[in-house]
């Protein structure tokens, strides 16, 4: 596959708009409040769907923290700082809290699935690693983020690029599962084998010359 690349400073193919500050510990509303994303709801690189976020009750919100389709979220804090794309097929939309930063691609540049894909490749790792800051409490500045290479090819090719890596994730899952479940079956199998072997061995010997010995010890005194 041939194809041309541009490169580019993250900040120069999104928006970059830091999460919402919570100013005191956020618990769950289920009845009343407004969705929210924070840093534990996101699982893995799985895209995220917002509408099930769970709510809270939240003071005043503005707009720039919504995270809608398209976008992406960043881990700006933790051992990986690896990003989640919001779900392209959903309607919903949630408050992205700190330490998550939104991404918004520009459409017309790059798509959020993709933008994604790149920040979690090795190399976009290994520059976070460099400027990462702290030790006990790991976090990637937004400057540096700011700064981050990204190749973009054409819109195109970026949907087969994220398409290719999905279906590679998906082999690799099934591969998995597929070792899972050979290993079963063979625990099973030699646990039945052993199961269903007949008694032998030295333990098994021992007590049938026991058992001939006393036999014939019993018909020697019988004939004497």
């Amino acid at each position: 596959m041939t194809y041309s690349v541009k490169r580019y400073a993250l900040s120069d193919v999104c928006e970059v708009q830091m999460g919402y500050t919570a100013r005191t510990r956020l618990e769950p509303t289920p009845a009343i409040g407004v969705p929210v994303i924070q840093l534990g709801d996101l699982r893995g690189d799985e895209d995220f769907d917002p509408s099930k976020a769970p709510l809270y009750a939240l003071g005043p919100s503005f707009e720039r923290y919504w995270a809608r389709a398209g976008d992406v979220l960043f881990r700006s804090r933790g051992e990986r700082n690896t990003a989640v794309a919001i779900e392209g097929d959903t309607n919903s939309a949630a408050i992205a809290v700190l330490p998550l930063i939104v991404l918004r691609p520009k459409p017309t540049l790059i798509s959020g699935k993709y933008l994604a894909w790149c920040i979690n490749q090795s190399a976009s790792q290994q520059y976070f690693d460099r400027c990462a800051r702290g030790t006990r409490l790991r976090m990637v500045p937004k400057t540096c983020l700011d700064e981050l290479e990204v190749h973009v090819p054409d819109l195109a090719t970026q949907k087969i690029i994220v398409e290719i890596d999905s279906l590679a994730r998906r082999e690799c899952a099934l591969m998995h599962q597929l070792a899972d479940k050979k290993l079963a079956l063979t625990s099973f199998a030699l646990l039945r084998q052993m199961r269903n072997a007949q008694p032998h061995g030295n333990g098994a010997g021992q007590s049938g010359a026991r058992c001939r010995q006393g036999q014939s010890g019993k018909s020697e005194r019988t004939n004497s």
